[in-house]
């Protein structure tokens, strides 16, 4: 049940943080709380009123101003949060339709946005907090310091104004989206993979299976696997005395009633035992970033499709696509890869997740691309430089030779549809990029340029 709870806390911090409830209301409940406690203390400490000099509130005295002004203020501030919420939801609207409906979610986890909605919020709430305070009868009084504070909230609230409408010019800028969404997969990758790329690095090799009885674990509920709990199942592993082979991976669509865990020493493994191997397995109807990388490709890829097709054409977007995607791949080759069998102990095997590969990922960043892009000298032109340039970065023989092949495919299919001068160019850059692999003796193991 701990273990469960500690899922589903994890699952509900990271929608919570990525969405427009959790922060706008901390700080509008801070600013609403902040408004009541000094409003309070000033009618008990009549010598705050005395850090306030005249010349900035003349109308000590006076509770009808007090009122008109914190009450304009919260009217004014409600009027502004609508138009804050009209600009939010037409800027959603049109990356959705513009680029791809994946990238909202990074819109509605930027902070900027976040912290605008809680500012104007949370004057609204300090001035309702504070209206009470005022009064005429039975003996007059004002907040002064507490409705000065509001007057300067209210300066806040015009110049962040304009810092919003200033950030979502340039948050629906193509350019400033793709880069936002690349940095998140690099943070997903720097989780996940936290240590440097060995130069000795070997493939890892499947271990042989572990003999005795199986039991398969189907999952209980259609989703996409968002999170796997990694180190609770390898715990759970060693302590039941089981090996536990998962047999989709983070990303992977699983319905309900289909395999989703394979134990084996299955008679160690209980319905309660059972249940808390799925509670580590958190699924839900979207996938998200917490471990899955390649959803944020996809994202930058959709864009680059959208980009490149005919009711669109604009290859300038594709090929600002491509270069974050070779920077998200450039970090990729350059970290070791998570484990995928771990023992314990050692030659024990106790646990087996897949996790995508490289080649894996290549495939989703590249190749949707180079198939549409295969009339567009411009687009392919940056896909053989993205290639040069994982290929420079520094990656493993295999990985050289997949992108080889990779940027081989683009000359060929480019020759088909293009006019021989045009790809003249492309097998330029192929020959040179052939000539890099040549250097470092694995000339032989591809076919040579056409001439």
């Amino acid at each position: 049940m701990r273990e469960r709870l500690s899922l589903w806390l994890r699952s509900v911090l990271y929608a919570l943080r990525g969405g427009f409830l959790i922060r706008p209301f901390l700080i509008a409940l801070f600013f609403g709380t902040a408004g009541a406690v000094l409003s309070f203390a000033e009618e008990y400490a009549h010598e705050l009123n005395a850090w306030v000099p005249e010349v900035l509130f003349p109308a000590h005295q006076d509770p009808q101003v007090a009122l008109a002004i914190l009450s304009g203020i919260a009217g004014s501030i409600m009027t502004v949060v609508s138009i804050v919420f009209a600009i939010l939801l037409m800027t959603l609207t049109l990356a959705s339709t513009q680029f791809s409906p994946r990238i909202l979610v990074s819109f509605v986890r930027d902070r900027a946005t976040q912290w605008t909605l809680g500012i104007f919020l949370g004057t609204f709430s300090y001035c309702m907090a504070a209206l009470p305070a005022v009064r005429s009868l039975p003996q007059p009084f004002v907040p002064v310091l507490t409705v000065l504070i509001a007057m300067l909230l209210a300066l806040l609230c015009v110049g962040w104004l304009i810092f919003f409408i200033n950030h979502i010019a340039r948050s629906i800028s193509v350019n400033h989206i793709v880069d936002r969404i690349a940095g998140e997969a690099e943070l997903v990758i720097d989780e996940l993979m936290p240590h440097p790329r060995s130069t000795y690095e070997r493939p890892e090799q499947a271990p042989a299976s572990r003999e005795g009885r199986e039991r398969v674990i189907v999952g209980r509920k259609s989703g996409y696997i968002r999170f796997v709990d990694v180190n609770f199942l390898f715990d759970c592993a060693k302590s039941f005395g089981v090996q536990i082979t998962l047999d989709r991976r983070v990303g992977h669509f699983v319905p309900a009633g289909v395999p989703l865990v394979r134990v084996v020493d299955a008679g160690r493994v209980t319905p309660e035992r059972e249940a808390r191997l799925l509670s580590a397995i958190d699924i839900g109807p979207t996938r998200t970033m917490q471990q899955d990388v390649e959803f944020g490709i996809i994202q930058i890829v959709d864009i680059a499709l959208r980009a490149i097709s005919p009711a669109v054409n604009d290859p300038t977007t594709a090929i600002n696509c491509i270069d974050q995607l070779a920077r998200v791949m450039i970090l990729w080759a350059s970290r070791a890869a998570p484990e995928s069998y771990l023992h314990a102990p050692p030659h024990v095997l106790r646990l087996a997740i897949p996790w995508i590969g490289y080649d894996g990922l290549l495939d989703t960043a590249f190749e949707q691309i180079r198939h549409y892009a295969k009339s567009d000298i411009a687009v392919s032109l940056r896909l053989l430089r993205a290639f040069d340039d994982m290929f420079v970065a520094g990656t493993s023989p295999m990985a050289r030779q997949s992108l080889i092949e990779r940027a081989r495919r683009v000359v060929e299919g480019c020759e088909r549809h293009l006019p021989a001068n045009d790809v003249l160019p492309l097998r330029k850059r192929l020959t040179r990029l052939e000539a890099r692999w040549r250097a470092q003796g694995g000339g032989g193991e591809i076919r040579a340029s056409p001439s």
